[in-house]
């Protein structure tokens, strides 16, 4: 394949963030249903995580874009049918019109062995689970079958559970979240989605994979086939028939990156704004970061979740925000809500290692400060409190005063 355009890592960073939605302003008002779906046709996507030591992460990409917002936003659009969670890049919440593209997936075997196993050896236990869900409504996996054994090596789920995973990933079930704890209430999925959503017509597996291919390029704004693939989570296998088909058509384009040793894809219509002017703290789970390779190669920033690594062995901290200023990744906080005495703890704060990072020291920090202090305000927080760690914690302190 000829590469029919050249970028520099300056143009695929920018244009990697205006396909998230970064070279926007945040709403100046309240933030609604319109915005959240304006930041799923940016993302896509939004990954779940049940890690809570600042706020669940699938609440960080959204203030990220939109700022401050009222925190039922997600649970309300779920309500609404307007999405729905599924396996997509790991658990997700996606647009519920993306169910009719996830139905090849729905059909194969489930991606872990154990899941698989109880439903072939056990095919009455699931039909027996399946009934319980449509007498009873919405229900939990412990309301299903309260533990009465020893836990087995089920990744410490008893038999109901894997019938229910079964079931949901066959989409023979769907998923809400309850607010309490976060717990999956399993129900019927015409109790969920919207019957648009589950009459729309189903395409041939390649119709949707590709489709998914050109979404992906499109939330990427540039991307090599492993970011593409990673997106999504298909294998590099599949893809790659499918992608060289789209770059026959016209649909995506292909490029050359300065510094990437692959080629990049973007499509035909690729934005690149002169500048981006963000400044956010971005989740571990957030797609401008969630795929390690492509951080290094787009930010020359290498990124690792430390939450179990042994606290000794941690370089940066447990629950550790990339910050992102202008197009530039410029540093790392390890951010902690301690809700007992409504305090924003920054246990750590780092400037990283780029040749004008020291020059912009005071810069950054002030920057950092003013959006914690929004973040503050949104957790309902009442102060911020800086621990003295870190490359970047001595201006952190001087700026807070």
């Amino acid at each position: 394949m000829t590469a029919t355009r050249r970028l520099t890592i300056s143009q695929a960073r920018r244009a990697a963030l205006a396909a998230q939605g970064f070279h926007r302003e945040r709403p100046a008002g309240q933030v609604d249903r319109r915005h959240l779906r304006r930041a799923f046709d940016d993302m896509g996507i939004i990954q779940i995580d049940s890690v809570n030591v600042l706020v669940r992460s699938q609440e960080l990409p959204l203030f990220a874009r939109l700022g401050p917002h009222d925190r039922t936003l997600i649970p309300s659009a779920t309500s609404a049918g307007d999405i729905f969670e599924y396996w997509v890049h790991e658990a997700s919440h996606v647009p519920a019109s993306q169910h009719r593209l996830l139905r090849w997936r729905m059909s194969q075997p489930h991606a872990w062995k154990g899941v698989n196993r109880i439903a072939n050896e056990h095919p009455g236990l699931v039909k027996r689970v399946l009934s319980a869900i449509g007498e009873s409504g919405p229900i939990t996996a412990g309301e299903l079958s309260p533990r009465t054994s020893p836990k087995t090596d089920w990744w410490d789920w008893d038999a109901a559970k894997a019938a229910l995973e079964f079931l949901f990933w066959k989409g023979e079930v769907a998923a809400t979240r309850r607010a309490t704890d976060f717990a999956r209430l399993y129900d019927l999925p015409e109790q969920v989605l919207p019957a648009a959503a589950l009459q729309a017509e189903t395409p041939d597996e390649s119709v949707a994979r590709e489709e998914l291919i050109r979404q992906a390029a499109r939330h990427l704004g540039v991307g090599t086939i492993h970011d593409i693939a990673d997106y999504h989570r298909q294998r590099i296998t599949d893809v790659k028939p499918h992608l060289e088909n789209l770059v026959r058509t016209g649909d995506l384009v292909a490029v050359t990156v300065e510094g990437w040793q692959q080629p990049g894809y973007s499509s035909r219509d690729l934005y690149i704004p002169r500048a981006v002017h963000a400044r956010a703290f971005l989740s571990p789970f957030d797609p401008v970061v969630w795929f390690r390779d492509r951080d290094e190669r787009l930010f020359d920033f290498t990124y690792r979740i430390e939450i179990y690594t042994p606290a000794a062995k941690r370089r940066y901290g447990y629950y550790v925000l990339p910050f992102l200023l202008g197009d530039r990744i410029v540093g790392r906080f390890d951010l902690k809500a301690d809700r007992a005495r409504q305090v924003l703890l920054v246990q750590a704060s780092w400037v990283e290692d780029s040749d004008d990072m020291p020059a912009r020291r005071l810069e950054i920090a002030s920057e950092a400060i003013e959006e914690l202090e929004t973040m503050c305000a949104w957790l309902g927080l009442h102060q911020i409190e800086i621990v003295e760690r870190g490359s970047l914690a001595k201006e952190m302190r001087t700026v807070s005063g």
